[in-house]
């Protein structure tokens, strides 16, 4: 196994000189198991887990490897393990707002070329999510790429094209169906050897089955979606690093139809950026786009230049995005707060021991 079929480069050499120094190796995060990994190395596969000092040493859960990952680790050959020091600096990175009221990410997946939307073209087609997952695609810093599977089940590809196209601008569009492998010479195209994509989508949209045809085997599970409204049941449990023997690597994920935001608004900006134009002619910089006078994205819904639906899309969107800064300023208002107690509290235990 060499590390450049894995998606070792320049950028990661670089960053890993002062880890070589300390007689640390290199190795890729491909699956992730509570504290346990496995790994792809230049030593073969390997099972590892982080050391004490970095376990006490990260300050939240998305610096904590992730499947993608580049790691610094103290290799043991005998065991076939290894201890995972440091995690490289990441190329991009695909995350999410975990579920719930609790303001943490989840990293999806690190150190991603591509990220390869999938949607199904049946009863489960849905455009506003793939607005939702473009937003987080751009953000992840990787290309993203929308696959519209299941062409054997519609009878309208034209138009699903075309209402894709509007809303993506910019972003290749594919037609693909895993079950008689249509348009599938797009993979080849786009995962050359030391390529890395990644396959999101929601449950019952085809990732594993796509992924399958691409290794030639059973390899990932699969199961049937619900006939009356195309739903699918999650078959992919965890996120996983795959080599395919054409050289490329893909990421297989749990399918996410609850998807919330991450980061800051340039992801979404670039997603709508017609409506983001729009705003610019507002008569109020702080617009709200919801009644105001002189509004230029209001005024564009009215004379038929922007969709209603694209619109609510859009506010729907910003707002998530909005809370969620929000609730970020106060999680570290408060991280800060509770740091400067503590530093009190121990100034007060040391003056207290020294009388």
């Amino acid at each position: 196994m060499n590390i450049s079929d894995l998606g070792w480069n320049k950028f990661f050499e670089e960053n890993f000189r002062e880890f070589a120094a300390q007689g640390f190796i290199p190795a890729r995060v491909s699956e992730e198991h509570k504290s346990n990994y496995r790994l792809f190395s230049d030593h073969g596969e390997l099972s590892a887990e982080v050391s004490g000092k970095y376990r006490f040493s990260v300050e939240s859960r998305g610096q904590f490897p992730a499947v993608g990952d580049w790691v610094a680790i103290a290799h043991f050959p005998l065991e076939a393990k290894g201890i995972i020091h440091a995690v490289l600096p990441r190329k991009s990175v695909f995350e999410r707002k975990v579920a719930g009221e609790t303001t943490i990410e989840q990293v999806v997946a690190a150190n991603v070329d591509m990220v390869f939307i999938i949607c199904g073209l049946d009863l489960d087609y849905n455009i506003r999510r793939i607005e939702r997952y473009l937003t987080l695609a751009w953000e992840s810093g990787a290309m993203p790429v929308i696959v519209l599977n299941k062409a054997d089940l519609c009878e309208n590809i034209d138009e699903r094209l075309a209402e894709v196209a509007a809303i993506a601008i910019g972003v290749p569009i594919h037609v693909t169906s895993a079950k008689d492998g249509t348009g599938f010479e797009i993979f080849q195209e786009y995962l050359k050897p030391g390529v890395t994509g990644a396959f999101l989508g929601s449950s019952g949209v085809g990732k594993s089955s796509i992924i399958n045809k691409l290794i030639g085997t059973d390899y990932l599970p699969t199961q049937d979606v619900r006939e009356f409204d195309s739903k699918g049941r999650h078959t992919t449990t965890s996120r996983q690093l795959i080599l395919l023997q054409s050289g490329g690597i893909v990421i297989d994920t749990p399918g996410m139809k609850l998807l919330k935001l991450w980061g800051d608004d340039n992801g979404l900006k670039r997603v709508f950026e017609e409506i983001e134009e729009l705003a610019e002619l507002c008569k109020f910089r702080d617009c709200s786009h919801q009644g105001e006078p002189g509004c230029g994205v209001q005024a564009a819904i009215d004379d038929g230049r922007l969709a209603e639906d694209r619109y609510e899309s859009y506010m729907k969107l910003r707002k998530e995005q909005k809370y969620l800064e929000a609730k970020q300023v106060m999680k570290a208002s408060a991280v800060e707060k509770l740091r400067w107690r503590q530093i009190s509290q121990f100034q007060k235990s040391f003056k207290k021991s020294n009388r």
